[in-house]
């Protein structure tokens, strides 16, 4: 199953895009070559295994012969021992003379041995004494060794012999009197254990004549080992042949594993320098080649300094590579499956694999004698992570970011916006956002694989239109709270304030000024995004790049329209409910909210991208005339023949225009308003349709004609509209609405694009 999911895992990887479907026929043949090889090269093993296994078959025949050729020549022997006795006259009682006499002098051998023992321990503590002032050198430690092993050889025996005679009353107190053996032991192993840690500084600094000592010793010590082993497989298989050698019994009798020890602190002797490497890897993972250079020099010493100083039984070099590369893959393995892991480590240790097989075949060694691979062979796997580790990262750097402007923006605290250069108004994250961006691309481009990096890319797009879509949507809840009445409108200001900054944002990442040489985040980014990706992923990315840039040039907008939106719910709720009330005709509405507008804008116009400006400002004249014209359906709205509706039409219209048309002209706003006022004045035309409909005469077909005038200029004219200006009629009766209903049955219109009557309901 898990091979599966491997497979499926590297076919996702091959086919990520629908262009790459065209590849399925080059991948099946290069799958197709390259099975046809393994299929080969596993012919060819399969042919050679089977030669070995055949020659290890004859080997073990051939050795079965030859043990039972000397199974039968012992039972001969036995046999001509067991007629030999029968041969010699009183052969019994020379036996058991013999016998007392050996025992005898085994007994004498003994009590010399336990009378001097005392003396040569002290001999050798003296001798370790005078070692511990030359630890370097230890010119003392084969004669210690020897003398030690000769104790060592008394102490067995006699424990030997006490275990086996009737009486073992006196063994405690034998175990007592060998108790200042067990410390020199140890103190000769220390001697011993300090110079195996310094086996290379010793052969770095030219003394051969140490390892060599040492070298010795450990043989000795391992052949001694095998002594031992050898009697104890003995006595276990043939227990009655062996307790009739004597001879066999002499000797140690317990197992010192000296050369195992000897193995251990080679594997400890690299450690320290593994646990300062990682210190080091962890701050400045680039240099891991710099910092593993030890490594390297360990191993050329022991090659070239210590290979001629050990047996070669050893094979010394190997037995040294074999542990450090154990090591080395157990301290890569480690960190790779490290879940903190960054991304420039993942990329140091994903380099360092190749550059370290290079340098260990320059000492010698083909890569398939190194055993494990020292990544495990999860190269391709590691990649796949490497790029996740990014995607994480950037995912985590986006979520962190506006969960902190989310909360600033909620909670809008004072000082929580900051001033560019030019003083608009700005969060104060953009810039760390973008600047996050591009040290992650950098990330993804030092591994030099296009598919990483076009992955971390597809990831940055996802996370910028899922900040842009996030953002509207905390834009809109948090407006609600302004629009639904009766809300608290305190901190409406910074509110807003913080939709200028929002949308000044959104400027900057789109604003281009290559005469200037400034660009816009996303150009920016753009191209800092090609060098790394395929051509064929580049005409994607164009396409997801544009895509943000309409985000950004609608989130802008929505921002400025939100804006614009609060100022009519708030600042206009009973302003706008007073037209074609009769009160519109004594006050002077339609100036205090030019008035404001003024205010808005003189408050606004040094905070806000000068873009935005004019966005703003055709915003403005956009909502009011849709609020204008809504008003029909005002509680109270009625135009009777008698009053001055007309004039006053004309009065607000002017009003409106005379604002609008000024904006240009201020000194204030040199420079930053560029509004076409022939635009706005061409929308505000519908204000004299609307005119013409309350004013048309309600005899024959004339107001039939108006609507289907107006129908045939707004194509989205609404009927609901229609029917409320109607019905604001004082002379308003039903026949006049059948047939208005009855000429927007028959006339026909072709869609174009929405006129501002798309917004007036």
């Amino acid at each position: 199953m898990a091979e599966n999911e491997g497979a499926i895992l590297e076919l996702a990887e091959l086919l990520r895009h629908p262009e790459d479907l065209d590849k399925i026929p080059f991948l099946k043949a290069e799958f197709t070559r390259k099975k046809a090889a393994v299929d080969g090269q596993l012919k060819i093993g399969l042919k050679d295994q089977l030669e070995v296994t055949q020659s290890g078959m004859n080997s073990i025949s051939d050795g079965q012969r030859t043990v039972n050729q000397i199974k039968e020549e012992m039972m001969k022997i036995d046999k001509l021992c067991a007629e030999a006795q029968n041969m010699i006259r009183d052969f019994p009682n020379i036996n058991l003379v013999s016998q007392v006499h050996r025992n005898f002098t085994q007994v004498e051998a003994m009590k010399a041995n336990i009378e001097s023992f005392d003396g040569r321990l002290k001999d050798l503590e003296q001798l370790l004494r005078e070692d511990d002032q030359n630890m370097e050198n230890q010119p003392n430690l084969l004669d210690i060794h020897h003398r030690l092993t000769q104790l060592r050889d008394i102490r067995d025996d006699a424990m030997d012999q006490i275990k086996r005679a009737s009486d073992t009353s006196l063994e405690s107190h034998l175990q007592d009197y060998f108790t200042r053996l067990d410390d020199v032991i140890e103190w000769f192993d220390d001697h011993l254990g300090t110079a195996c840690m310094n086996l290379i500084p010793l052969v770095q600094a030219g003394n051969h004549g140490m390892v060599v000592r040492l070298a010795l010793i450990v043989e000795e010590e391992e052949k001694s080992d095998k002594k031992v082993r050898a009697l104890e497989d003995a006595q276990r298989e043939h227990k009655d042949l062996a307790s009739r050698f004597k001879s066999m019994t002499n000797g140690p009798k317990q197992l010192r594993g000296y050369k195992e020890k000897f193995l251990k602190t080679i594997e400890a002797y690299p450690q320290p320098q593994f646990d300062k490497a990682e210190e080091r890897f962890l701050e400045e993972p680039e240099k891991l080649p710099k910092i593993m250079t030890w490594y390297f020099n360990d191993l050329n010493a022991v090659k070239l300094g210590m290979v001629g100083l050990m047996p070669k039984k050893w094979k010394i070099f190997k037995t040294y590579t074999d542990i450090y590369h154990q090591l080395m893959h157990d301290w890569l393995i480690k960190h790779i499956d490290n879940p903190e892991l960054s991304p420039p480590h993942m990329l140091s240790i994903i380099d360092w694999s190749e550059k370290y097989y290079a340098k260990m075949t320059k000492l010698g060694w083909d890569p398939k004698d190194l055993q494990p691979h020292v990544l495990d062979g999860r190269e391709i796997e590691l990649i796949r992570e490497y790029r996740q580790l990014i995607v994480k990262s950037v995912d985590e750097w986006m979520d962190r970011m506006f969960a902190a402007d989310r909360k600033s923006f909620i909670e809008r605290k004072p000082d929580t916006l900051d001033n560019n250069e030019h003083g608009y108004f700005r969060t104060k994250t953009l810039g760390d956002m973008w600047r996050m961006l591009k040290e992650q691309t950098a990330v993804a481009g030092e591994c030099g694989r296009a598919d990483v990096a076009e992955g971390v890319f597809d990831a940055m797009f996802r996370a910028l239109k899922s900040r842009q879509n996030m953002w509207q949507k905390m834009i809109d809840n948090e407006s609600m709270k302004f629009k639904q009445p009766p809300a608290d409108q305190e901190g409406m200001q910074v509110f807003q304030d913080w939709l200028v900054a929002i949308a000044n944002d959104q400027i900057a990442c789109i604003d281009d000024n290559e005469e200037a040489g400034q660009l816009g985040y996303l150009t920016r980014f753009q191209r800092d995004l090609e060098p790394l990706v395929t051509p064929k992923y580049t005409a994607r990315a164009t396409i997801e790049l544009d895509s943000l840039r309409d985000g950004f040039v609608d989130l802008g907008t929505h921002c400025i329209t939100t804006f614009v939106s609060l100022i009519f719910k708030v600042d206009f709720r009973s302003t706008v409910a007073d037209f074609f009330t009769p009160k519109w005709y004594n006050e002077y509405a339609m100036k205090r909210i030019t008035t404001t507008f003024d205010d808005y804008i003189g408050d606004y116009s040094k905070v806000l991208h000068h873009s935005l400006l004019d966005i703003l400002i055709e915003e403005l004249a956009d909502e009011l005339l849709v609020h204008y014209l809504s008003s029909v359906r005002n509680k109270g709205a009625k135009f009777r023949r008698s009053d001055p509706f007309t004039e006053k039409f004309k009065d607000d219209v002017l009003t409106a225009f005379d604002f609008f048309q000024n904006l240009n002209t201020r000194g204030d706003l040199t420079g930053l308003v560029t509004v076409d006022f022939a635009t706005i004045k061409q929308k505000w035309r519908v204000v004299d349709k609307m005119v013409r409909l309350l004013e048309a005469d309600k005899a024959g077909v004339a107001v039939v004609a108006v609507y289907e005038d107006f129908k045939k200029e707004y194509w989205d004219l609404q009927m609901g509209w229609v029917e409320a200006v109607l019905r604001s009629r004082d002379d308003f009766d039903r026949g006049m609405l059948s047939g208005v209903k009855a000429k927007a049955g028959e006339v026909y219109v072709e869609r174009g694009p929405e006129t501002i009557m798309s917004k007036v309901k």
